[in-house]
This record gives C-alpha cells, sequence and structure tokens, in this order.
C-alpha cells in the first residue's frame, strides 16, 4: 500500500469530496481519503459539510470569506471620484510602481 499523502492542502482534499461526491457516498470518500491522507484528512462531518455544498451548486473548493488579501483601511477619505484618483496615483508615485490612473 502506498504510504499516505500526509502533505497536502484543504483545498486539495476539497477537491477531491468535489470530484467524487456525486458518484461516491460520503462515507466511502473518507474512508478513502483516510488511507491517502491519514491523520491529516478532514474530519467526517467537514466532509459531509461540504458534499452539501457542492449538492446545493457551490463550484469554488477555497473559501468565500475573503479574496486572500488582508483587509487595509485608509483614514483619508475620497469625496469625488478624480479625488481618489489623485489619491491612487499619489499612493503609486509612493511605491515607485510605473502607471497612473
Amino acid at each position: 500500500m502506498d504510504s499516505p499523502l500526509q502533505d497536502c492542502t484543504i483545498e486539495e482534499q476539497r477537491g477531491v469530496v468535489r470530484f467524487l461526491w456525486a458518484g461516491v457516498k460520503p462515507v466511502e470518500i473518507h474512508r478513502r481519503m483516510l488511507a491517502q491522507y491519514g491523520h491529516s484528512t478532514m474530519s467526517q462531518r467537514k466532509l459531509y459539510e461540504w458534499v452539501e455544498r457542492f449538492k446545493s451548486g457551490r463550484t469554488r473548493v477555497t473559501d468565500g470569506g475573503s479574496s486572500g488579501r488582508s483587509s487595509t483601511s485608509c483614514s483619508r477619505k475620497a469625496s469625488s471620484p478624480q479625488e481618489y484618483r489623485n489619491y491612487l496615483n499619489d499612493m503609486i508615485n509612493a511605491l515607485s510602481c510605473k502607471g497612473t490612473m
């Protein structure tokens, strides 16, 4: 038997669930994943939650909570589109980036 894939991402595991859910029972998916991922396997409860999400039409395997970028704040409020463009140009210049808005 092959050794389990201990190095895996949660997105990789969700991709396996997405691929198999339509034709394989969740308990069997979990059994197969345990054989491959060992102790790194997502819990059976989480697997069932993801099967339900995919049944509801979800296609993405990444978390939907954020775009992956940290949130930032700005103390300066733009009152018009032109003022916002000026602010962005100032930021571009401050970061020594090429291009303008």
